[in-house]
């Protein structure tokens, strides 16, 4: 193989050269020609986009000190690009000022370098003679281009390795290894031979969990919370699920978990774990407003491992329609205490507090609620909760002044599939929300549904386009509309149902001047979004809303739209959003409505 190249060597000895030479005055690097022969542009792009020379030059990093460094660097880096792309018989030259960088004495660097000349002769394309890895777990599907006759490209090695590793690993065996490798390379026919055997090693099981650092977490709620599997086979996937459950407590800034070097005489396979305790107390607030509901503030503080669980206690307070021209004020207080893996590592315990003052456009009310329940975690997209809730309310709405005692059994379950639940591009939303009341002195008894489904679909480049839709879907079943609780029934309007249109504005005529909530809602919204630069982006939206006095749609109630556009400031904690909406349709509309928050609206 004929490669003007110097040794790899020769990389680390200039690093001792540039602390002497680094000294050196500042030169200007004036020109940069670089040629790869034999007009394959691709291939042209690829090695530019490897050279550090080039690099520097574009970062305005032309210290001679640093240009010497990064012109040795590039042999190699150049070469590499060479076989990734299949050649195997490269020439490169990269001439400082006319002499080879590789021939300049390696401990002093040129005192001024202005032109750089890189020329690449990448020789004939190679193609695999052979091409084998072995021995294969039985459907284990190596990547096509790993086949005789297809280009020689070196990644299609490293793939074809990787894919067998994995495949071995996922069958029980942790331990698999190289058992011998033959690569080479002939000229005369321009082949590439890849031959790698492996050793699959033992089958191994799961074996103890060994912590080894300190934590404040107690080493008990550790291992029940990462709910190793002893005994049963090894498994990458469940091994990595061990480090993912203990992450999200959010009690350790950092998890690692690494498998012990051998397998024991049992095919017992240990893990060792060490964590990182993150501080313990957090806090954050946001706030959001809209031009009719006003302003709308929220803040949270929350302590994780409070008992030494890795539990987590949470209080969140509200204060929303501050300034608002629709309604007064509403206040909410809530705690929730949340303690991981009480019945098996992937469930949790919660119980919670809420007070609540809710002074809407239909009534008013003052309300306490204390929950208990449990949640599960049945993979990475589908979790759920029940609960058992007592609920009591004294409200004044058009029906008079009111007291509701309720015994309530709370349940949501929820899909997720999207990419960036703040700002996504593809993917899948669904929550379900069940919640069955019963009624207590007098109160009415029911059910109350609301489901939400939402999908987004990017396209264009690096899906800088996203069509997002939603739709929403309520109904309060068993009990008379005016024996229902006020925040049971369905309202539309505004920032999370109709944009355009005021906060709860559609409701249900009782006459009189009168109205109250629907036993049924129908909701649904479409955007189109557009990001323009990095940070910033525009949504083209509609959005409709139905609110009616019968359990389930029949066309008895009311229809709302709205439409407007928007504008986003792209942030790493999700964009900040700026919606302007007019109404279209409906008795409803006030003129042009402005919505301010955090994170895309649905």
């Amino acid at each position: 193989m004929q490669i003007k190249l110097a040794a790899r060597l020769g990389q680390v000895l200039a690093v001792i050269g540039l602390a002497v030479a680094y000294a050196a005055p500042a030169a200007a690097l004036d020109r940069i020609r670089l040629h790869v022969s034999g007009g394959n542009e691709t291939l042209q792009q690829s090695v530019q986009d490897a050279s550090l020379v080039v690099a520097a030059k574009r970062e305005g990093r032309t210290r001679p000190a640093d240009v010497f460094a990064a012109a040795l660097s590039d042999y190699a880096r150049i070469l590499d690009t060479l076989y990734a792309s299949g050649y195997y018989g490269g020439i490169v030259h990269i001439l400082i000022d006319g002499r080879e960088a590789a021939d300049l004495p390696l401990l002093r660097a040129p005192e001024r370098i202005s032109r750089i000349a890189i020329s690449v002769t990448p020789g004939p394309p190679f193609r695999f003679g052979e091409a084998r890895v072995g021995p294969l777990v039985p459907g284990t599907f190596l990547p096509e281009g790993f086949r005789p006759g297809a280009p020689a490209r070196a990644p299609v090695v490293r793939q074809a390795v990787e894919a067998a590793v994995n495949e071995w690993r996922a069958a029980g065996y942790p331990k698999v290894g190289p058992a011998g490798e033959r690569v080479s390379a002939d000229h005369d026919t321009a082949t590439l031979d890849a031959v790698v055997a492996l050793d699959p090693g033992r089958p191994a099981r799961f074996g103890d969990l060994r912590i080894e650092t300190p934590s404040a977490v107690r080493a008990a709620a550790i291992r029940r919370i990462a709910g190793l599997p002893k005994g049963e086979r090894f498994s990458p996937e469940a091994a990595k699920r061990v480090a993912e459950r203990l992450r999200e407590t959010g009690a350790f800034a950092s998890v690692s978990l690494t498998e012990a070097e051998r397998i024991g005489p049992g095919g017992e396979l240990d893990f060792l774990l060490a964590v990182a305790d993150r501080k313990p107390r957090r806090f954050g607030f946001g706030a959001e407003i809209s031009s009719l509901a006003g302003l709308e503030l929220s803040g949270f503080w929350m302590h994780r491992n409070i008992f030494g669980g890795a539990e987590r206690l949470r209080f969140d307070a509200k204060v929303s329609n501050i300034g608002g021209t629709d309604s007064g004020m509403d206040y909410r207080l809530g705690a929730r205490l949340e303690t991981p893996a009480p019945f098996g590592p992937e469930t949790r315990a919660f119980t919670y507090v809420g007070l609540e003052r809710l002074d809407e456009p239909d009534y008013l009310s003052d309300k306490v609620e204390l929950g208990v329940g449990v949640g599960k975690r049945f993979s990475d997209r589908i979790d759920a909760e029940i609960a058992l809730a007592y609920l009591y309310s004294e409200t004044e709405d058009a029906l008079g002044k009111r007291s509701f005692s309720l015994l309530t059994f709370p349940a949501t379950g929820t899909y997720d599939s999207r990419d960036e639940p703040l700002d996504a591009t593809e993917g899948f939303f669904v929550n379900l929300d069940v919640a069955p009341f019963i009624g207590l002195n007098n109160t009415g008894s029911g059910a109350r549904v609301l489901a939400d489904a939402r999908s987004y679909v990017g396209f264009g480049e690096n899906d800088r386009m996203v069509l997002a839709g939603r739709l929403q879907f309520g109904s309060v079943a068993g009990a008379a509309l005016t024996d229902v609780h006020p925040d049971f029934l369905f309202y539309s309007g505004g920032a999370g149902t109709v944009r355009g249109h005021p906060y709860k504005s559609l409701n249900v005529d009782l006459g009189g001047g009168n109205s109250i909530g629907g036993r049924s809602f129908v909701g649904a919204s479409a955007e189109l979004r557009a990001r323009f630069t990095d940070t910033i982006g525009g949504v083209l939206f509609a959005d409709a809303g139905y609110v009616g006095p019968e359990s389930f749609y029949d066309g008895s109630g009311e229809w709302q739209t709205g439409a407007g556009i928007g504008l986003r400031y792209l942030t790493g904690i999700g964009p900040i959003r700026l919606d302007v909406a007019a109404p279209v349709s409906g008795s409803t509309g006030d003129g042009v409505q402005i919505y301010v928050g955090i994170g895309q609206a649905f």
